[in-house]
């Protein structure tokens, strides 16, 4: 299956309705929705790099809110903004809007998995920019982002440590039936934890010794 056709007038008006977003210069819409693959063989202009200037603009517009709306410090900051410029909280921003349902590509939806859907909202996020300037790219960002718990329990642990002790958590993690295991400890206690990956296991094993820890 592919999708290849140039918008017309009533394509454009139903993806600017979705967006809350009226363009002034339509190729630049078509630009945001043309996958690479159809622009590798159509020798049209892909949305790459639209969406390289959509996720600057993006990082801009969740950097500023933060600022403005939190007393946190950096490294807090920073773990906040996870939540808003992340693949998953784009993807869901993306599927909420529907945006996939207009993106131009060729070869197959096999050309278009990944992080397509992430892209895509980026690149719609650089075209408004571009076209309407940052006022129009924030009240679009604004209105669509989705935030999604990102919490990074190991950080979390370690600070709950670090303010009761000058120690830091120890963590053992080893390959054990074909996933990783990890054993935490602190405090004279300990909780395992186990993941696909070293880094799932790490953050179970510290979910759950900060649960215990809470207590």
């Amino acid at each position: 299956m592919s999708r290849t056709e140039k918008f017309g007038g009533d394509t454009c008006r139903a993806i600017e309705s979705l967006i809350g977003y009226t363009f002034e210069d339509k190729d630049l819409l078509q630009t945001a929705f043309t996958h690479s693959s159809l622009a590798a063989s159509d020798g049209e202009h892909d949305n790459e790099r639209l969406e390289f200037l959509g996720d600057a603009v993006l990082e801009l517009v969740v950097s500023e809110m933060l600022f403005r709306s939190s007393r946190s410090d950096e490294g807090k900051l920073t773990e906040l903004r996870k939540q808003y410029v992340s693949q998953s909280a784009l993807e869901k921003a993306e599927a909420r809007l529907g945006l996939m349902q207009y993106l131009r590509y060729s070869g197959g939806e096999m050309n278009i998995a990944g992080k397509t859907r992430s892209n895509l909202f980026e690149a719609v996020a650089g075209a408004i920019y571009l076209d309407g300037g940052l006022p129009a790219a924030e009240k679009f960002l604004l209105s669509h982002l989705v935030e999604i718990g990102t919490e990074n329990f190991k950080t979390i642990l370690q600070e709950f440590v670090q303010e009761r002790t000058h120690s830091t958590p120890h963590y053992a993690t080893r390959e054990e039936d074909g996933e990783y295991a990890c054993t935490v400890c602190a405090l004279g206690k300990e909780a395992e934890g186990r993941g696909q990956s070293k880094k799932a296991a790490e953050t179970e094993a510290a979910k759950r010794l900060y649960a215990i820890l809470k207590k």
